[in-house]
């Protein structure tokens, strides 16, 4: 049905609505995108302002992506680095490492938000499709691990658009989609190479949709297939000249997780993560079984065609149900599979559909905005109380600022020279190289093949500050780096309750002529 058929359908209904001042729900009959705007402005808000209020200091993983942007590398030993580079540009538009990360993971966030309503849309109406994304905030990675910005959440909306972009490609042919759908393919890529998986299940569809397939005898799908794979080029390039790092990288934290997870570790935590999405459709209506003539359905919009389940089926739940049974044989990270679930929205929608009314959308609604606003509020008081009242000591509770600025003082005690390179514990060094003025590079794990912007030059030139917290057992490899050095022990307040926290420093002056040589391997997972 096309949108004017759609808006002429829905006039009626929407001007009986309008005609009751008791309620502004019945607007979202006839625009259901202002919703949909109003659930991305508060999911921006609430999921922007709260972790900015109570988090001293950035998660674990956007630090690393901050110090790792500076560099301006295309791939390091991990991922590609896409997300490094825009939290970087975050940082260089606002000066601050403060609140731009929380801000640029929401819009990305979002992003996936509009997305999966446009695929939806075009498969089911306006209406449904809103109702479709008034169910992704129940879902547990599009809330609480949000404000930690990683390739997990730099890749959703990549996920969500490929989504879109094969499935108008393949409907009505025209070369523009398979360009765009090449163009987000391979920039998927730069955000994680995982992004893979989903290409490969599109490329499945592709070929059993015989619709689709049928599109493979133009010659558009093959222009967008040039299009991602000289966007794909460099990074395969740089993969191999990393002798894939990377993949010995996701090699090593697969054995990692099989040592320290139980084997239903992941498969536990992904259905943990999913299990408000039932409770949502049982608070709203939607899973009522109808036994007597209902309300007209809010939207007069045909059944969503079979093909069109299961694409909604395959794309959406297909990678996350393989990795699933993967991570009982491999190990896989327990947030690896957070952006698999976009469309699972939309699939129970389009299972659901023919229930929807206007109760049960208002209903979706409130739940959505309690969502958002409950469980980021619950959030702050959380990781507040974690770090004043129980002392539980997280990398959002260490002072970053006041680390970078005691890391550049006891430099310049001793050096004229700007600090250019720090390591030791990466944990506490990206902190004392985040704010600090001289923008230095982190010199990862202390091992040249991880941190190849560190060469032995750069180091007989410019020296290195060292950095660990006190107490912790150093490896022989970091004991190396250390002996013989001066140490000097600063004391940092953390916690309204715990006791502050003691971390060591130590330089190394310009003019070294030799450096203990790399570790065995990739740093365990912290």
């Amino acid at each position: 049905m096309s949108r004017t058929s759609e808006s002429v359908h829905l006039w009626p209904a929407a001007a009986t609505a309008e005609r009751n001042p008791s309620s502004i729900w019945h607007g979202l009959v006839r625009h259901p995108w202002r919703m949909l705007a109003l659930l991305c402005l508060t999911q921006i808000a609430c999921w922007t302002v709260m972790p900015a209020l109570v988090n001293v200091g950035p998660p674990y993983d956007v630090v690393e992506g901050f110090m790792w942007g500076r560099e301006w590398v295309l791939l390091t030993y991990k991922h590609p680095q896409l997300p490094c580079w825009l939290l970087e540009i975050s940082h260089l538009l606002t000066g601050s490492f403060r609140w731009p990360q929380y801000m640029l993971s929401q819009l990305l966030i979002s992003t996936t938000f509009v997305l999966v309503y446009l695929l939806a849309r075009d498969i089911m109406g306006s209406t449904r499709a809103l109702a479709a994304v008034l169910l992704m905030p129940s879902i547990y990675f599009f809330g609480w691990p949000t404000p930690q910005f990683n390739h997990d959440y730099a890749q959703m909306p990549f996920w969500a658009g490929i989504s879109w972009a094969l499935w108008r490609a393949a409907r009505d042919g025209r070369p523009g989609w398979w360009i765009a759908l090449g163009l987000v393919s391979g920039l998927g890529l730069y955000a994680k190479f995982s992004t893979a998986l989903l290409l490969a299940f599109g490329g499945v569809w592709l070929l059993y949709d015989t619709r689709a397939r049928s599109r493979l005898a133009t010659p558009w799908p093959w222009l967008g297939f040039a299009v991602f794979v000289g966007i794909a080029t460099p990074l395969a390039v740089e993969l191999f000249r990393l002798d894939f790092l990377p993949l010995t990288y996701a090699a090593h934290r697969n054995e990692w997780v099989l040592a320290h997870r139980a084997r239903l570790y992941y498969i536990g935590v992904q259905l943990a993560g999913l299990s408000a999405v039932p409770v949502v459709l049982a608070l709203s209506g939607l899973l009522r079984r109808q036994t007597g003539p209902t309300q007209e359905p809010l939207q007069p919009h045909a059944v969503p065609e079979r093909n069109a389940v299961v694409y909604l089926a395959w794309m959406g739940l297909g990678p996350a149900l393989l990795i699933m049974i993967a991570s009982l044989f491999t190990g896989t990270g327990e947030s690896w599979g957070a952006t698999m679930y976009n469309l699972v929205g939309a699939l129970a929608i389009a299972l659901l559909g023919q229930r929807l009314g206007a109760t049960e959308l208002r209903r979706l609604t409130v739940l959505a905005l309690l969502c958002v606003v409950g469980v980021s509020s619950a959030y702050a008081v959380t990781r507040w109380t974690g770090c004043n009242v129980l002392g539980r000591l997280q990398p959002v509770c260490m002072p970053a600022r006041s680390i970078s600025q005691a890391a550049d003082a006891i430099w310049h005690e001793t050096m004229s020279g700007p600090l250019r390179i720090v390591g030791g514990n990466d944990g506490v060094a990206r902190l004392a190289g985040l704010e600090a003025p001289d923008q230095p590079s982190i010199f990862t794990a202390l091992d040249r093949r991880l941190a190849p912007w560190v060469t032995d030059q750069r180091l007989r030139d410019q020296g290195m500050l060292l950095v660990w917290p006190k107490g912790l057992k150093l490896t022989p490899q970091q004991m190396a780096w250390i002996d013989g050095l001066p140490v000097k022990t600063v004391s940092f307040d953390w916690s309204l309750k715990a006791r502050p926290l003691e971390i060591n420093f130590a330089v190394i002056a310009p003019g070294r002529t030799s450096f203990p040589g790399d570790p065995a391997g990739p740093p365990d997972p912290e």
